[in-house]
């Protein structure tokens, strides 16, 4: 656990460049845990912890946390409603569904709700922790369970691939360059170092990139790809990064 000094934050606030999480779950059990894990390390704080999703929402919306690890089934209020109302009520919070739910159509419906990752409770402490620290840095994160099946699967949703392609053909050879390696999860330092361009260069590319396509964050970055067939199902694309 984090040790306290004599200038302890009051409730619901963090120092300045920590990660600030909500815990959404219905097992206090899961809560305690997974409160246990991100307070141990030296860059999160646990700023609030919800029970059901209309608590998640009347949280978020008092703390207006980075992150919320939000589950699916939960009483009052499902983790796909709150979802969309959490992200409604603080757009700058990113949230990370934390679930035992690994369906296709779970899946598909919250990353459509605003969803930035998606992971199993299966999965192991490090992915977790990985997975917040990627979503905060506007990343997405797909747990490594679902990835092949569940990019095979979304690219046989895209209906309206003619449009998608249509929009493809508006960027420049450089831009899709960038696009595939931020949808593969690249940083910008990745990217550049790659294809021998400053950050800054890598930045405006992406800028430019979110202007002709009309999205305007990294993860729609990375649906959008995966929709448009740039990442193929045994790519690996979904892994955590940074921006």
């Amino acid at each position: 656990m984090i040790a306290l000094t004599e200038c302890r934050p009051v409730a619901g606030e963090a120092p300045a460049g920590r990660i600030r999480v909500l815990i959404a779950d219905d097992h206090s059990i899961v809560r305690a845990g997974v409160r246990m894990l991100l307070e141990a390390q030296p860059d999160m704080d646990v700023v609030g912890e919800a029970a059901d999703g209309r608590e998640a929402l009347t949280l978020a919306r008092q703390v207006q946390p980075d992150v919320v690890l939000m589950d699916i089934t939960m009483p009052r209020m499902s983790g796909l409603d709150a979802t969309r109302e959490v992200l409604r009520a603080s757009p700058r919070t990113r949230v990370l569904v934390l679930t035992m739910h690994g369906t296709d159509e779970y899946f598909f419906r919250l990353l459509d709700a605003g969803a930035s990752g998606y992971l199993l409770k299966e999965g192991a402490p490090a992915d977790l922790v990985a997975a917040v620290r990627a979503v905060h840095a506007g990343g997405a994160f797909i747990h490594p369970a679902l990835t092949r099946r569940l990019l095979g699967a979304y690219l046989g949703h895209a209906a309206n691939a003619g449009e998608e392609q249509a929009l493809l053909e508006r960027l420049s050879e450089r831009e899709l360059d960038v696009l595939r390696l931020i949808a593969e999860g690249c940083t910008s330092q990745e990217i550049g170092d790659r294809l021998f361009l400053s950050v800054n260069t890598v930045q405006t590319h992406r800028r430019h990139i979110m202007e002709k396509l009309n999205l305007h964050d990294r993860s729609q970055l990375v649906r959008y790809a995966m929709r448009a067939g740039l990442i193929k199902p045994d790519s690996g694309g979904g892994s955590p990064s940074a921006k």
